[in-house]
């Protein structure tokens, strides 16, 4: 037979994978609610399409001036 602390520990170790369940369960509908939610609300763009490619062009630009002389010493190098 089952000893009454094997029975209690049993019964402790069901009932919390039950209530870790539940709260597993529970918090994933919740994220999935959140999600569809903000999924089915419609962004606006920060920058519009002009802004965003002179962005970009600024950056390529800072970055060519930035680190071109460092590429070129490290070409000379046969890097």
């Amino acid at each position: 037979m089952i000893s009454i602390l094997t029975q209690e520990r049993l019964l402790g170790a069901s009932l919390g994978v039950v209530l870790t369940g539940v709260v597993v369960f529970e918090q994933r509908r919740y994220i999935y609610a959140s999600i569809s939610q903000n999924q089915s609300q419609v962004r606006e763009p920060i920058f519009g399409k002009k802004s965003r490619s002179e962005f970009a062009h600024k950056w390529n630009k800072t970055v060519d001036q930035t680190f071109g002389p460092l590429i070129k010493s490290l070409s000379s190098r046969g890097w």
